[in-house]
């Protein structure tokens, strides 16, 4: 108990986007409705994935002063120029991966930890990287304050993935590349699945979903797309 109230007195002093602690039990409704309006209507259907997007308290992941829109349609400006994701996206991005018990992911991109937490609460083991130091220490903080403190966190450049842990079941990139990182498609396991949005922040995105078939890659354009751009480090 003293090492969480130093490590979040310190991370008070770094940063002013801590979120507030609330109990995850709370805003379970919220959580419902989402994922019955927003996610399962457009057609994401698999069981872990609404399941995990139904448990996971959203609002434990934004600062306090977006906490009443964290269930609403849309991103959400979590400091440094940074975004969480729409909750819709969260989840597509998860199905696409194939999460469970028993699979490795890895996640380039922390934030805030949202897309992290849901991938773990499918039962997975989740490695996630974040480039900027405060955020990193951000999104480490929400995700024990929310329960999920076996999610493994560092920050780094995420172009070259998390090579000692590899490979992995599933890779999802959270910012858009404008072209797919080599490491990573090395890391990618024999039958993995990597989702990465690519394209230029002034032109449009696409998601795509890259598969690895007996040491090919197989392509497919999902959907058009808005993130934030990939960044390296200096």
């Amino acid at each position: 108990m003293f090492m969480k109230r130093t490590a979040l007195a310190v991370l008070l002093l770094i940063s002013p986007l801590l979120v507030q602690t609330v109990q995850p039990s709370e805003r379970a409704a919220e959580r419902l409705e989402m994922v019955r309006e927003q996610i399962a209507a457009r057609g994401v259907n698999d069981p872990a994935t609404l399941q995990a997007l139904r448990e996971v308290p959203r609002h434990l992941f934004v600062p306090p002063d977006q906490s009443y829109a964290a269930y609403a349609d849309g991103p959400l400006p979590i400091g440094y120029g940074q975004t969480i994701s729409q909750p819709y996206i969260v989840a597509a991005m998860t199905e696409l991966v194939r999460p469970g018990p028993n699979r490795k992911f890895l996640e380039v991109g922390t934030g805030s930890g949202y897309q992290a937490a849901v991938l773990v609460a499918t039962g997975a083991e989740v490695y996630s990287i974040e480039l900027i130091p405060q955020l990193a220490r951000y999104g480490q903080a929400n995700l024990a304050r929310a329960g999920y403190p076996q999610v493994r966190t560092r920050s780094g450049d995420g172009y070259y993935g998390w090579p000692e842990a590899a490979p992995f079941d599933g890779i999802l990139v959270t910012a858009a590349a404008e072209a797919v990182p080599p490491p990573l498609l090395e890391q990618l396991a024999d039958g993995g699945r990597m989702v990465i949005p690519v394209g230029s922040r002034f032109f449009t995105q696409t998601l795509l979903l890259v598969e690895k078939r007996g040491g090919k890659f197989v392509t497919t354009n999902l959907m058009p797309v808005r993130f934030v751009p990939f960044r390296r480090a200096e």
